[in-house]
């Protein structure tokens, strides 16, 4: 320890394990000064906000090194690069992510009325569109897109999760290697890079054989978005129950407890916070799918509660057709604002189903001594 004092100021003690260190605000310093640096070189080029991420990138990547090597030393400064890399790797990563929803947010709220909310279009022609001269005027709205998204996506889950969860605890528990767990894996394996608009014509083939070839209903799309949440479920199902301990599993056993009930109160709650996030995975994979419903569901402007009976429409095909074929074609502005307002509700639809799968996790995980 060693005590050094300047004129007018007080004795300042230093320690030999603190020379030489970065200061703790070194790194988000350097990142607002590359911001800055990376806005007005971008400025002069032709800002862009492509351009100004770019720019504060590389200024952070070489300042960075550099600053901490001068520090540290050249070995610290090459530590450090690495360090830079996963933070300049994090950074692109979410950029896409805030541009995203501060697009739809913008947007998409200006379009959150009550008509877009709680009115279909049915009825709604270019003469209403023509007619409106503000966001608050736009007649129609995506009620029937809403209500056969949620009615789908009920369908769909309710058959896959059972479905691709009980495949998963075979593979996991019972198939020990065998050749049938094998084929499974392999067949769970393909299906899961098939193309969604394969699912929904084999699941339109399928219907069109047993019901006639114009059939169109939401449980037919339904069954579309089965073929693809069921590869999803079983394989995220899967990775959580192999990391459940043996010790676990073992400990029940010696309890005398039979295997089923190990797997239902041992295992499962064990893994419910994975296996949750999963399904609201899959649920996320097909819930913003079009093509599938496309040939599947059809597209209708009124409500449709039924799911078995009737063209029904979601918000993708919604987003789609208002997009496509807007219905005022003179004056697509109102059109577009569904679209975005449409595209804003779905998001939000997703964030409520983490929110939910959290919430699920949360009550059906095992407790612990700190809860």
């Amino acid at each position: 320890m060693t005590t050094s004092t300047q004129p007018g100021t007080s004795p300042v003690r230093q320690s030999r394990l603190t020379r030489g260190q970065r200061p703790k605000g070194l790194v988000p310093v350097i990142g607002v000064a590359a911001i800055v640096a990376g806005a007005a070189l971008a400025a002069l080029v032709g800002f862009s906000i492509a351009l100004w991420a770019l720019f504060a990138t590389v200024i952070f990547l070489v300042v960075g090194p550099l600053a901490v090597g001068m520090i540290e030393g050249s070995r610290a400064g090459a530590d450090s690069l690495m360090t830079f890399l996963v933070y300049a790797a994090f950074i692109l990563a979410v950029i896409p992510l805030i541009s995203v929803i501060w697009t739809v947010l913008a947007n998409g709220i200006p379009g959150l009325t009550s008509n877009m909310l709680f009115t279909s279009m049915n009825g709604v022609t270019g003469f209403h569109d023509n007619q409106a001269d503000a966001p608050s005027q736009v007649m129609g709205g995506a009620y029937h897109a809403i209500i056969g998204t949620v009615s789908i996506t009920f369908w769909a889950t309710l058959m896959s999760v059972p479905v691709g969860l009980l495949t998963a605890i075979y593979l996991v528990e019972y198939s020990r290697g065998g050749w049938l767990g094998k084929a499974i894996t392999f067949f769970v394996d393909v299906m899961t890079g098939i193309p969604s608009i394969v699912a929904g014509l084999f699941a339109a083939a399928l219907f069109g054989m047993i019901f006639g070839p114009s059939t169109r209903t939401g449980f037919v799309a339904a069954v579309a978005l089965t073929v693809l949440m069921i590869p999803t479920v079983v394989k995220n199902t899967e990775e959580m129950l192999r990391i459940v301990p043996n010790e676990l599993r073992e400990a029940s056993y010696a309890l005398g407890v039979r295997k089923w009930r190990t797997i239902l109160k041992v295992v499962i709650p064990t893994a419910i916070s994975g296996i949750a996030s999963g399904v609201t995975l899959a649920i996320a994979r097909v819930i913003g799918e079009t093509a599938p419903l496309l040939v599947t569901a059809g597209f209708a402007t009124a409500i449709n509660w039924n799911s078995f009976s009737g063209w029904m429409t979601t918000l993708p095909t919604f987003i789609y057709y208002q997009i496509m074929t807007p219905t005022s074609p003179t004056n697509p502005d109102p059109s577009l604002q569904r679209a975005w307002a449409a595209a804003l509700i779905l998001i939000v639809i997703v964030m409520l189903l983490n929110l939910v799968a959290r919430l699920i996790a949360r009550a059906f995980a095992p407790k612990t001594a700190g809860r």
